[in-house]
């Protein structure tokens, strides 16, 4: 791999000053994950001075740290880019990394699905040329210039993953970012405390359209009832091209038919007036729709919407986001559906369709363990006790609910499928491996700040050692 910046790119890029020659073949943030020949830039954060971790940076094997001017380097063995402001120094890092790329990129952002989308994308854009997308859940203001900052001369497509819970904040990244495609997967509620309405929170989402190139294309979903609004933003803007996708009978990309299964989603749809079979490698109609996204923005990328519909096939739901394990137990084994990551009532409805169409052995349930979705304002209870239809719908045996919010929908459910509620994840985590059993399929949801992953870990293999 060829250096992907020097000391005279860096300090040309940033207009800062390198106390010594350095290379390096990429770019961190964080010291403990530092890689040999990275750039470290110590950003300042709330709770912590990346300044007081250059050191152990640089005994990791980092070529250079980007540091204020300020700093004191007498005790710091090794290269330093000083520069006013290492925040600013990471987005002129960006800008240059962006400017001198030929890569074609695109911008994705939506209420749920924008991580799936940006995994897809770069799953079948990767096996047509070099591609790079922000790694995890780097898709804030500092996630995404680190990411663009990454971007290797030899990338062909980059995807880049916007978000964002207040208004204002998508706008920077996405002139910086500059995509030739900006893709919006739905609007819905989430983050909603943040907002007056949903409609602001759709305003807030078309703020992706500012950075779009001028030959850019705008891909909506054409079943959301903010579908004119969301149009008429990125006309707004200039952007001339709009390509639609959704089960609307005038959606560009258009799903035809679908058959959803435990383990796929087989899928008919008309992209580009084509008529295209394809099977997507993850389960649930919200696959289905987003795989349209994709195809669209692949054609709007100028790559092969063929190869990457075959690509689709070897989708998988990410850590966190749906992702499957079969659990072992000495009796047999559970399937645990994990959707630990984060939660909103769409996503939740879409990881319940999930779980109605997984298979349960002779005796098995399906089980919904439920924490609180979080930033939800004053529609708060109405938001989680609407949840009770969809889960009677899809066919829940059990649920298990964590958080005073989840206790709306706890007693708006029958008595028969209430399993408990906790006031907090870790009041249920006592009782989690005494309620599973052999042939269940179990699904764990919440928002983040509930840390649900802690009840996936709990019902890891580990767990259930003792456990008849």
């Amino acid at each position: 791999m060829s250096a992907l910046w020097t000391s005279s790119t860096a300090d040309a890029a940033t207009g800062g000053r390198s106390t010594a020659q350095w290379t390096a073949r990429g770019v961190s943030i964080d010291s403990r994950t530092v890689e040999p020949d990275d750039l470290f830039v110590a950003l300042e954060g709330p709770s912590h001075d990346g300044h007081d971790y250059v050191t152990a940076a640089l005994q990791r094997g980092a070529s250079a740290a980007m540091v204020r001017d300020v700093v004191e380097d007498a005790r710091i063995a090794g290269p330093l880019l000083r520069v006013p402001d290492t925040l600013h120094g990471l987005y002129a890092l960006a800008a240059a990394a962006r400017q001198r790329s030929g890569a074609r990129i695109a911008a994705v952002t939506g209420s749920v699905g924008k991580t799936g989308v940006k995994e897809a994308l770069r799953l079948v854009l990767e096996q047509q040329a070099p591609t790079q997308a922000n790694a995890g859940n780097l898709n804030n203001h500092w996630g995404v210039p680190l990411s663009l900052a990454r971007l290797e001369s030899s990338t062909r497509f980059g995807i880049f993953e916007l978000g964002m819970n207040h208004a204002g904040e998508i706008s920077p990244l996405s002139r910086l970012v500059q995509p030739h495609v900006a893709i919006i997967t739905t609007i819905a509620p989430a983050h909603v405390a943040h907002f007056a309405s949903v409609e602001q929170i759709a305003d807030a989402k078309a703020e992706i359209f500012e950075g779009v190139t001028p030959d850019g294309t705008a891909v909506l979903n054409r079943d959301n009832p903010f579908y004119e609004h969301l149009s008429t933003a990125a006309r707004r803007c200039g952007i001339e091209r709009v390509i639609s996708f959704g089960q609307h009978p005038q959606a560009d990309a258009r799903l035809l038919d679908v058959r959803l299964l435990p383990n796929r989603s087989d899928v008919e749809a008309q992209i580009d007036g084509r008529h295209i079979a394809f099977t997507i490698g993850a389960p649930g109609s919200h696959w289905s729709i987003n795989s349209l996204a994709v195809l669209a923005a692949v054609s709007a990328l100028g790559a092969d919407v063929e190869s990457a519909a075959a690509s689709l096939a070897d989708v998988r739901a990410p850590q966190g986001r749906g992702c499957q394990a079969n659990v072992p137990l000495r009796d047999g084994s559970f399937t645990l559906i994990d959707e630990s990551y984060n939660a909103s009532p769409a996503a939740v409805r879409a990881a319940l369709e999930t779980l109605s169409l997984s298979e349960t052995a002779p005796h098995g349930r399906r089980i919904a363990i439920l924490g609180d979705m979080l930033e939800l304002g004053p529609d708060t209870p109405a938001l989680h006790s609407n949840l009770a239809e969809a889960i009677e719908r899809c066919g829940v045996d059990l649920v298990y609910a964590a958080g005073p919010a989840m206790m709306h929908l706890y007693r708006a459910l029958p008595p028969s499928i209430r399993g408990c509620h906790a006031e907090s994840t870790e009041a249920l985590l006592p009782i989690l491996t005494s309620i599973v059993r052999s042939g269940d399929v179990v699904l764990v949801k919440g928002s983040l700040g509930m840390q649900m992953a802690r009840v996936v870990k709990a019902l890891m293999p580990d767990n259930f050692k003792n456990k008849g």
